[in-house]
């Protein structure tokens, strides 16, 4: 039986004594496109940040393909958020993507002709290579996401994790991007995606993390992405709820229209 692609065990993550995430408890297989659910401020970021191993734990544990995260850090791959990145750091689109190779060439070695041959065609796969020369600066908020996203293709890892990819890009970029999130998928690979838009969660996500500061639920989308689990995560909001009905009247759609 394949171990898990990420298990977390009472992860516990404190901001100057005081906790942000409590207890946390998951394991998901390989193979999953796993959604990251829950109001502003619950924790979401954290826990894609502790899982990577940016932040220190207050307690708990992190395994990654059951070794300890410090020992398959090499096999993860991150996208942070768009506001985490200083975009005015001189650099090109090409540099961004290559540094993605440097945890598998090890400490002061240069990226080789096979390195930069792996940046192009993940440049290629996001529709970013005629920009391989730009600085990033220069590019807009959706084409600064994708080049991100080639970054994180060119580790080449086992799992992948996300935050909030669909942030700001329009809506070519956010179908292009959750297909190549697809067939990350289906090559085996793990995808972990901060996301906000619960309008399209059945048809993004196998699995679902429903997060407020602690684990509410977490399972398969169509038994976890319930209206019930929705008003004990974002306590009954209403805007939220109106997503939710529209999200499960979308999933009731899908489904009917695979019967036939």
């Amino acid at each position: 039986m394949a171990n898990p692609a990420l298990e977390v065990h009472d992860l516990t993550v404190a901001y100057r004594k005081k906790p942000v995430l409590w207890g946390v408890d998951f394991e998901i297989p390989p193979g999953q496109l796993v959604g990251i659910l829950g109001p502003n401020g619950a924790g979401k970021s954290t826990l894609i940040k502790a899982a990577m191993g940016l932040l220190p734990l207050s307690s708990g544990w992190v395994e990654v393909d059951g070794k300890p995260l410090e020992q398959n850090r090499h096999r993860v791959g991150y996208v942070p958020q768009r506001e985490d990145i200083d975009w005015d750091f001189p650099v090109n689109v090409m540099d961004v993507v290559l540094m993605g190779r440097y945890g598998q060439l090890g400490l002061f070695k240069w990226p080789k002709k096979a390195d930069r041959e792996i940046a192009r065609e993940c440049l290629d796969k996001v529709k970013m290579l005629p920009f391989a020369d730009r600085q990033i600066s220069n590019l807009s908020g959706g084409q600064q996401q994708r080049v991100f996203l080639a970054r994180a293709l060119a580790q080449q890892s086992d799992l992948y994790l996300m935050d909030e990819p669909f942030a700001g890009v329009d809506a070519s970029t956010e179908s292009a991007i959750i297909e190549l999130l697809r067939e990350l998928r289906d090559a085996g690979k793990t995808v972990f995606v901060v996301h906000h838009d619960l309008s399209s969660v059945p048809d993004y996500f196998d699995s679902v993390i429903l997060l407020n500061a602690r684990l509410i639920d977490y399972g398969p989308t169509a038994e976890t992405f319930t209206t019930e689990n929705l008003g004990r995560t974002y306590g009954g909001q209403l805007t939220v709820m109106a997503e939710v009905a529209e999200a499960l009247r979308k999933d009731e759609g899908l489904d009917a229209t695979r019967s036939h």
